[in-house]
């Protein structure tokens, strides 16, 4: 057996063979929800050709791209207007002028305890938008309260030092934000900013609400569909997986930019001369033995 390790010790053979026991109850756990799952898909006729037939035609085949194509546009256009925002309330938040950084507070605060769905709502029936800029609107206007506290969180978290060295060299304030210390709370956050991101993507389905046509919305069409018996069991067997890819996507984008941020930089070696004997030194004359 190995020695110990800083956290805990080596288990030792009755406790690996107990954890493959552990390991086995659990898989025949899983494989029995697994079964009974299909066995109910099955007992409720979820699997028959009537339910699936609409798939087969061009028409809808049409409108669920057209729909995943609304709502990523609406995620794209979203996401860039809330970490504009976000940007902007964080720098406000940072301010050192008293009324900038309370007046920013507030909206942070308001906007981050609102529900998505109300402010959706809100813009949608009080003040009359289109559901496009509707929906865009309330997940900005969440979405980007909510970087803002990430971002702010981030540039707090950077060493004191980091600034005071910066005021230091003589560099103003909004140059310390923008070369010393934004880039590296931008570096420390991307997980969780990466992690909002994933969470407005997923919102957008909210868009179905307000009749915008949306991937949910072409998918709530063909489950109340009379005529393919209501196949709501296979639409959401058909819209999850990509919701899900489209997440697992974007999570797997963020990891890699993680790691490529957090990689040590390369140098490259410069080539150095040896040294010879009677090489003189810099300013200097060659070193002579003192006279006796």
């Amino acid at each position: 057996m190995t020695g110990a390790t800083a956290l805990y010790d080596v288990p030792g053979p009755r406790t690996r063979q107990r954890h493959r026991l552990y390991g086995l109850l659990a898989t025949v756990v899983i494989l029995g929800l697994l079964a009974c799952v299909l066995y109910l898909l099955f007992d409720t006729e979820q699997f028959t050709y009537t339910k699936w037939m609409p798939f087969e035609y061009k028409g809808i085949q049409e409108l669920l791209l057209r729909g995943l194509g609304n709502t990523l546009r609406a995620f794209a256009i979203a996401a860039a207007l809330s970490l504009v925002l976000g940007g902007l309330l964080a720098t406000g938040r940072l301010s050192d002028h008293r009324p900038v950084r309370l007046l920013s507070t507030l909206v942070v605060e308001f906007f981050r305890a609102m529900p998505v769905l109300v402010m959706i709502f809100f813009i949608f029936v009080a003040l009359k938008v289109q559901p496009l800029p509707a929906l865009i609107a309330g997940l900005a206007l969440y979405n980007g309260s909510v970087l803002a506290e990430v971002l702010r969180s981030g540039v707090n978290a950077v060493e004191r030092g980091q600034h005071e060295a910066a005021f230091a060299l003589g560099m103003r304030k909004t140059q310390v934000m923008t070369h010393v210390l934004v880039p590296q709370a931008v570096r420390a956050m991307l997980p969780a900013v990466i992690s909002q991101l994933v969470v407005a993507l997923k919102d957008t389905s909210l868009g179905y609400l307000i009749t915008y046509e949306e991937f949910l919305h072409a998918g709530k069409l063909i489950a109340s569909n009379l005529d393919y018996d209501l196949p709501f069991i296979p639409v959401v067997m058909v819209i999850s997986p990509i919701y899900i890819g489209m997440c697992m996507l974007l999570s797997w984008f963020a990891g890699r930019v993680s790691r490529r941020e957090q990689r040590s930089p390369k140098t490259e070696a410069v080539a150095v001369a040896a040294a010879e004997p009677g090489t003189l030194l810099p300013g200097g004359e060659p070193p002579t033995a003192p006279r006796p």
